[in-house]
């Protein structure tokens, strides 16, 4: 058995003396320093001394030996500056904090605090709080309440709002920390894990339902993308309506059906190029269904064959507050835009965007400031996917 494994089964004889009657410490202790600091300097590859195994096996006893006996460091720090209370149980950590541990230490993954709501510890969560430690400490990727929301806690998320935790609280993550990007918020999180029990805890808390991440997508957006009917739900009544959809609804198996028929006689139309009757199925098919932002963007594409940017632009903006298929809502908009550039004799139409068939080879339209409003459009959608089809349209657009 080693020293660390010692430490682990929380026996303070056997961490003293081995099976073999050997005493570890002594057979490590090379300069003579003496019990205390050779246990002090034993670490492993994580800096992680004996304490910090004892603590987080909940070994109180020994706990108590290596700090009162050995005088361990209780706010000794490991290679990511995490201290054993961070990871310990319940009366360890009680017992780490009455002799001086600091629970609001941040670490470069949060505090212990961060950690308990993390792993749904309630008891420590309580623990700290009642110690004062401030309910809305913030770290790299939010408040105690975000890391309880982001892996879906929900005892503890409702502990923290019973202690008045700031539903509110936003977080500006950096590109690269996870699927985030931007300023994001507790409620944003439990829309986007389907969580209705949060979201409602939430929404009752007083979080804005109507704050949007980067991409203009709210709560009910993502509720309604990870199928969370019961979070759509709660949601409905708060959320304010998004443009181009003339009201809020949840879609029931039948309207979806019905939607799904209409869209494939548009789909049908469109292959044929029969712009305008595919733009009324497509219409009788977001009256079924407003929520599926690909008949917005399919009808949207039907405007802009009709010559009717304006409509083009509506219908590409609602599919892209809807969140779905967002390069392809990028191209629709940036297009839309193009064709909003009318009647020049510099730009004939078939320069709009190649992809495009010419309706009237004769129409002309000029360039103005409205160039740059299309390039940012596709600039966007080709951060989301770098296709041909978006690269060819940014080419012309600049």
């Amino acid at each position: 058995m080693t020293f660390l494994e010692s430490a682990c089964s929380g026996d303070v004889e056997l961490f003293k003396i081995d099976d073999c009657e050997t005493e570890l410490a002594k057979e490590l202790d090379h300069d003579g320093k003496g019990l205390a600091a050779t246990v002090a300097d034993v670490k492993d590859a994580k800096k992680r001394g004996s304490l910090f195994f004892a603590a987080g096996e909940g070994k109180f006893d020994l706990c108590k030996y290596l700090v009162e006996d050995l005088k361990i460091d209780v706010n000794e720090r490991d290679k990511e500056r995490e201290t054993a209370a961070r990871h310990g149980h319940t009366a360890t950590v009680q017992y780490l904090i009455y002799k001086g541990a600091d629970p609001a230490i941040l670490s470069t993954s949060g505090a212990a605090l961060h950690n308990a709501a993390r792993n749904g510890h309630i008891e420590l969560v309580e623990l700290f709080l009642s110690m004062g430690v401030d309910i809305d400490l913030k770290s790299d990727v939010g408040t105690p309440l975000m890391w309880a929301v982001d892996h879906i806690q929900e005892g503890v998320v409702k502990a923290l709002l019973e202690h008045h935790a700031n539903a509110g609280a936003n977080v500006n993550v950096k590109a690269g920390e996870g699927m985030w990007c931007g300023e994001i918020t507790p409620l944003l999180v439990a829309a986007r894990k389907g969580n209705a029990e949060s979201v409602k805890c939430l929404l009752q808390a007083g979080a804005d339902p109507n704050f949007t991440d980067q991409d203009g997508h709210m709560p009910i957006h993502l509720a309604a993308r990870s199928d969370s009917r019961e979070s759509v739900e709660a949601l409905l009544a708060v959320t304010l309506e998004t443009p181009g959809v003339r009201e809020w609804t949840i879609v029931s198996p039948e309207a979806k059906k019905k939607a799904a028929d209409a869209k494939a006689k548009g789909d049908e139309a469109f292959d044929r190029k029969d712009f305008a009757a595919a733009r009324d199925a497509y219409t009788l098919a977001i009256s079924s269904d407003p929520t599926d932002g690909t008949l917005f963007s399919n009808r949207s594409d039907c405007w802009f064959h009709l010559g009717q940017g304006e409509s083009a632009l509506t219908d590409a903006k609602a599919c892209k507050k809807l969140g779905q298929d967002l390069a392809k809502a990028y191209y629709r908009e940036g297009a839309a835009i193009r064709l909003l550039q009318a009647c020049s004799p510099f730009l004939s139409w078939n320069q709009i965007l190649p992809t495009y068939i010419p309706i009237c080879s004769d129409i002309l339209i000029f360039p103005s400031q409205r160039f740059e409003e299309a390039a940012n459009a596709f600039y966007r959608g080709i951060q989301i996917d770098p296709n041909d089809e978006l690269i060819t349209a940014l080419q012309y657009a600049c």
